[in-house]
């Protein structure tokens, strides 16, 4: 009997281990196998990089928009349209008013010498391009006058009644001075310039 017993207990365990060792979910693989995934194919490893820092970027991350030329420039070296030549922009403004008939006058001078004379409502009264020779001498008077230096609204010398008041405007710098207090190198300025009436 106890023979018997003995028997059964060892083909139980052979039964039972057997069981484990084929189904159950168990694997035929040998032990130290890397683990599987669902689909059977071997998991990668919790060290190993998910892509090689060489390998190429992804298209979205730093490579050239599709359709667009890798070689295209940046925003910040596209060239911007230029601005009008030296010959179309504004050389000098002088504003005359006053007078004994209380006149306003203003001439406009272009970088080519090309002038536009304009009335008290701002209406073209007359137009004409200055000599070559003028223009130069125009320039190199503007140059002596520095109005960058000049106060805003410079003063000196006896008061003159009924006299005029000049207002010059370049490069981004207005004086206004009255007859009496123009310096010599503005007189030079307005001896280059036409005449502020026609006539």
């Amino acid at each position: 009997m106890r023979t018997l017993r003995a028997v059964a207990a060892v083909l139980l365990s052979a039964v039972v281990l057997a069981g484990c060792g084929s189904g159950g979910g168990g694997s035929d693989k040998p032990p130290g196998s890397p683990p599987t995934g669902s689909a059977g194919s071997a998991m990668p490893s919790a060290t190993a990089p998910a892509q090689s820092s060489s390998g190429p970027a992804s298209p979205g991350a730093t490579g050239p928009a599709p359709g667009k030329s890798s070689g295209a420039p940046s925003a910040s070296s596209v060239p911007v349209s230029p601005g009008p030549s030296s010959a179309l922009e504004r050389l000098v403004t002088v504003t005359r008013t006053g007078g004994y008939a209380g006149k306003s006058s203003t001439l406009l001078v272009k970088g080519d010498g090309s002038w536009t004379r304009l009335d008290r409502q701002m209406r073209p009264a007359g137009t004409g391009k200055l000599p070559a020779d003028r223009e130069a001498k125009l320039r190199t008077a503007l140059a002596q006058a520095d109005l960058a230096r000049l106060p805003r609204f410079p003063t000196g010398g006896p008061a003159v009644f009924d006299g005029f008041v000049y207002t010059f405007v370049q490069g981004g710098y207005e004086v206004t001075v009255a007859q009496e207090s123009l310096t010599p190198a503005l007189r030079g300025v307005l001896a280059e310039l036409p005449a502020f009436e026609e006539g």
